[in-house]
């Protein structure tokens, strides 16, 4: 059964006249701009992102670049029309040297990242705590793998100093040649009630359709080449649709993306109310770690001697710590052992 998009009005919100509940938090609504020959995902995350980045006690630049980390990669990863996972990595001389984000698809995320407490501390006193500041020059990947069996799709970018909406700008101009247009926002906010600031964000990536529209817009990431002839009279028609539609993403406040007061579709109102949005069914969207115990297991015993194993040993025990999730695992390492 197919669900039809539901059509903003100019009553659609001001009058509270919704035919479903506005989506709160840890969910993507995809959207399209038809008039300005645009498609799009706006997203908020609340408790999910918050888990992520409190998990590891990371310092407020640190979890702030990894939240947009999450957002962006979330934003990609649900468009994903099959099982598999969409990785994000970085590599970086910032203070943030290393950042790995996995989106298993349909819904779940996780995210880690590794930084030099020492330099995060000098460049705070130094007044550089922006996420491209952290992040630092490097690249950055982005891998889809739909396990063994098939064949790994990965794009790299550069990155040289900017921050993440840059280079997701960058990444899908290269790889895709899809014109793209990215908003992230990640905040601390103290909720009522609420003992401490609570993380959250929200983020907005649009892109620019091809010339005869949806029908010929593949899933993306990484199934399409599109090129967008700008020589016809049509062509300067979408041109003009499409730096609409990115003046008017332009204008949201951070506060404003990440606000839980301001759902994606009074948000999506605010912004194109002149023009028109078709609203699609959210997407919920989960914390979820994929470690186990049996995979931990394989991997010990795979890729490491008897005598390796033996050296990891403390007090009779092997301890594997998940750097996502944080969950310790231990094992014997005599039950490696082969028997003949």
């Amino acid at each position: 059964m197919t669900t039809e998009p539901t059509t903003m009005t100019d009553s659609f919100l001001s009058a509270m006249g919704l035919d479903r509940p506005e989506t709160g938090d840890d969910a993507v609504v995809p959207f399209t701009l038809e008039k300005l020959d645009t498609r799009g995902r706006i997203l908020h995350l609340g408790p999910s992102l918050d888990a992520i980045l409190t998990r590891h006690n990371y310092p407020a630049p640190v979890a702030r670049l990894l939240g947009e980390a999450v957002v962006l990669t979330a934003l990609i990863g649900s468009s994903l029309k099959f099982e598999g996972k969409l990785i994000l990595q970085t590599q970086t001389d910032g203070p943030v040297n290393l950042i790995v984000v996995d989106f298993d698809a349909p819904d779940g995320m996780r995210g880690y990242a590794r930084f030099d407490h020492d330099m995060v501390v000098k460049w705070a006193e130094e007044g550089r705590t922006s996420p491209a500041d952290m992040l630092g020059k490097g690249h950055l990947a982005m891998t889809i793998d739909q396990g063994s069996h098939t064949e790994r799709y990965q794009g790299i970018v550069a990155l040289d100093g900017n921050g993440l909406e840059e280079v997701a700008h960058t990444y899908f101009l290269q790889s895709e040649q899809i014109p793209t247009q990215v908003r992230l926002a990640v905040a601390q906010m103290s909720m009522r009630g609420d003992h401490r600031p609570r993380w959250r964000a929200g983020g907005i990536l649009i892109q620019h359709l091809p010339e005869n529209g949806m029908a010929r817009m593949a899933d993306l990431p990484g199934d399409g080449n599109f090129d967008n002839p700008d020589t016809s009279d049509t062509a300067f028609e979408e041109a003009n649709g499409w730096a609409e539609a990115r003046s008017m993403l332009a204008t949201v406040a951070d506060v404003e993306l990440a606000d839980p007061e301001v759902s994606p579709e009074r948000l999506l109102f605010r912004l194109y109310h002149e023009t028109g949005a078709r609203v699609f069914p959210a997407m919920p969207l989960v914390e979820r770690c994929t470690c186990s115990a049996d995979r931990i297991e394989e991997m010990l015993a795979t890729n490491f001697t008897d005598e390796e194993r033996g050296d990891m040993a403390v007090n009779g025990e092997i301890e594997v710590v998940c750097e996502f999730c944080s969950t310790a695992y231990r094992f014997n390492p005599n039950q490696f052992n082969l028997k003949h």
